[in-house]
């Protein structure tokens, strides 16, 4: 249990910060998700929208501190290679 004023604050802050920061990470799941039923279905328009709304929430997700920019790249590198090959 916090013992001082500005431990009793991290903390509330923490809980703050680790909501958001899982919501980002489920959104980012999910339209990886997307991402991928769309390239083994083999539809290149539906691949190219999820890939554009993938690569928008990792950058929003490295603005605001959830992913590291070298892992957003990274991530988004691959998800091009991925839609490429199909």
């Amino acid at each position: 249990m916090a013992n001082t004023k500005s431990a009793i604050k991290a903390a509330r802050q923490t809980v703050r910060h680790t909501t958001r920061n899982k919501t980002t990470k489920t959104r980012l799941k999910t339209l990886h998700k997307k991402l991928d039923a769309a390239v083994k279905a083999g539809d290149t328009a539906a691949a190219k929208t999820a890939a554009s709304s993938y690569v928008s929430a990792m950058d929003k997700a490295v603005k605001s501190g959830v992913v590291h920019k070298n892992a957003a790249s990274r991530a988004k590198a691959r998800a091009a290679k991925h839609l490429a090959a199909k």
